[in-house]
């Protein structure tokens, strides 16, 4: 006579049933599952894409699972060796060093910050021109394409994208908010 393995499977507990389909599997068993990954990482994003990595990992070795009632582990397992090998391809990008790298001074003498204030303020005024002015202003400087390119693409004459690039750029001398260049 053989020793049970598992003594509650002596005592007539019910033991979890076998999984149809891997897609049944992943229903029934993913919040489960994700409270596991949630536990080996502290970022519930990266908990996520460990959880996909290891039910990827589970789905390509489904057929070669032969008692699907112990697909539980082979996730688990599936799932720690994922992170440990993650942790160790890490990548460590700081390194000690004398002296603190200073970024170089932008030309002008703005930091980037004044910089990055700047370039919003020059899109929210670009956003207040007219759509056709707006098109046109963007595609002579910020696609840098040609006056005859500009009036290609928009179907106008090359007469009407100087006129009205012209309007559009007496408008956002006029706006407010781009004082700061001034």
């Amino acid at each position: 006579m053989t020793t049970p393995v598992c003594s509650s499977a002596s005592n007539g507990m019910r033991r979890p049933a076998a999984y149809p389909s891997f897609a049944s599997y992943v229903r029934a068993r993913q919040p489960v599952l994700l409270r596991t990954a949630r536990s080996l990482t502290a970022n519930p994003s990266d908990a996520e894409d460990l959880l996909q990595t290891a039910l990827t990992k589970t789905y390509v070795a489904w057929e070669r699972i032969e008692d699907h009632r112990a697909v539980d582990g082979y996730v688990r397992r599936a799932l720690v060796n994922t992170r440990t090998s993650q942790w160790r391809k890490r990548r460590v990008d700081e390194f000690a060093c004398d002296e603190l790298p200073e970024p170089e001074p932008l030309p002008g003498g703005m930091d980037a910050a004044e910089q990055q204030a700047l370039h919003d303020a020059m899109w929210r005024a670009i956003t207040k021109l007219p759509a056709r002015q707006r098109a046109m202003v963007v595609l002579r400087y910020y696609e840098d394409l040609s006056e005859a390119q500009t009036a290609e693409v928009l179907g106008v004459s090359v007469g009407t994208v100087k006129s009205a690039v012209s309007r559009a750029l007496g408008k956002l001398r006029e706006d407010p908010e781009l004082d700061v260049v001034r």
